[in-house]
């Protein structure tokens, strides 16, 4: 897997592309949850929202780097 891509002359790190994927994800995943209200049995969504996101972003970044 490359560390860069070229987009419009400039490279952009291939974490960055990943990152803006699991933000993609992540708003998909909380509609999804919001929508069936399973916030409901959760202490603190607002935590939860994040520590998701960092499960997510860190699974996507080591699998990147294990390719």
């Amino acid at each position: 897997m490359p560390r860069e891509i070229a987009f419009l002359d400039a490279l952009i790190p291939t974490l960055l592309l990943v990152f803006v994927g699991c933000v993609i994800l992540q708003f998909g995943i909380d509609w999804l949850l919001s929508r069936l209200r399973l916030y409901r049995y959760v202490w603190h969504p607002s935590l939860f929202r994040i520590a998701l996101f960092f499960c997510i972003f860190s699974g996507a970044g080591l699998l990147l780097h294990a390719a």
